[in-house]
């Protein structure tokens, strides 16, 4: 079996599997761009978060943030209101950790090459503690200070997902149109030279994280401005 027919079946396994999210389901907000991907032959996402507001309870003896052995006490994908967060709060027992955490894609990528279209993790997050031992240890006028930066948080995530979504459809659309008007050969010798050029600009780039040049062109009107997003090329040892 080639390799373009073992990330197919790859794939197909995978896109068939149960969602096993705490919610379920794909969030609203990231609905098109999921499906952008997955239509595309050469990518396929296996989780994803639209963005999200959450108040995590480490535990007594929690030392640092760890998600899965935390007390979810809240979490939205939209923006919350302080009530709903000083109700959350008397529930903790431990370190209660309120964040805000950016877009996350995580994309299997069949090839090096098809990486350059998407860009890399940014650090547009928000982790502030406000309980130690059960206790809180700080105001309620400075809990809904921090509710409102996380709803803004909120609001300019949804901003960039939609900056990010029109800049990787318009970069389909043109290696669509390339791949149609040249021969193969021909794109595949113009990929690889291209890579070559770009890595003896930049050898940190080496790990996989890429972005086309004219969507960097987009993207440097805001230095934050790209979402996070985590690119797996196809395992040669699949």
């Amino acid at each position: 079996m080639d390799r373009s027919a073992e990330f197919r079946k790859w794939k197909a396994q995978c896109l068939s599997k149960a969602d096993l999210s705490r919610k379920g389901s794909v969030d609203e907000d990231v609905v098109e761009f999921v499906q952008l991907l997955n239509g595309r032959e050469q990518f396929f996402t296996t989780s994803s978060c639209a963005g999200r507001i959450i108040l995590l309870d480490q535990g007594i003896n929690g030392s640092e943030v760890q998600k899965q052995n935390c007390c979810w006490l809240l979490v939205t994908h939209k923006p919350c209101v302080k009530d709903d967060v000083i109700v959350a709060l008397k529930k903790a027992n431990g370190d209660a950790i309120l964040k805000f955490e950016p877009l996350v894609l995580h994309v299997q990528c069949r090839q090096l090459q098809d990486a350059q279209i998407l860009a890399v993790r940014s650090t547009h997050g928000l982790e502030v503690p406000l309980t130690h031992k059960g206790k809180l240890m700080v105001t309620e006028e400075y809990i809904n200070f921090l509710i409102k930066i996380a709803n803004q948080k909120m609001e300019e995530n949804k901003k960039r997902i939609e900056r990010f979504y029109n800049c990787l459809q318009h970069a389909l659309e043109k290696e669509t149109i390339s791949m149609t008007s040249f021969p193969k050969e021909k794109i595949r010798e113009k990929n690889n030279s291209s890579y070559t050029h770009k890595k003896k600009r930049n050898p940190e780039k080496a790990c996989g994280k890429y972005i086309t040049e004219e969507n960097n062109k987009e993207l440097e009107k805001d230095d934050h401005d790209d979402p996070g997003l985590s690119v797996t090329i196809f395992p040669e040892d699949y």
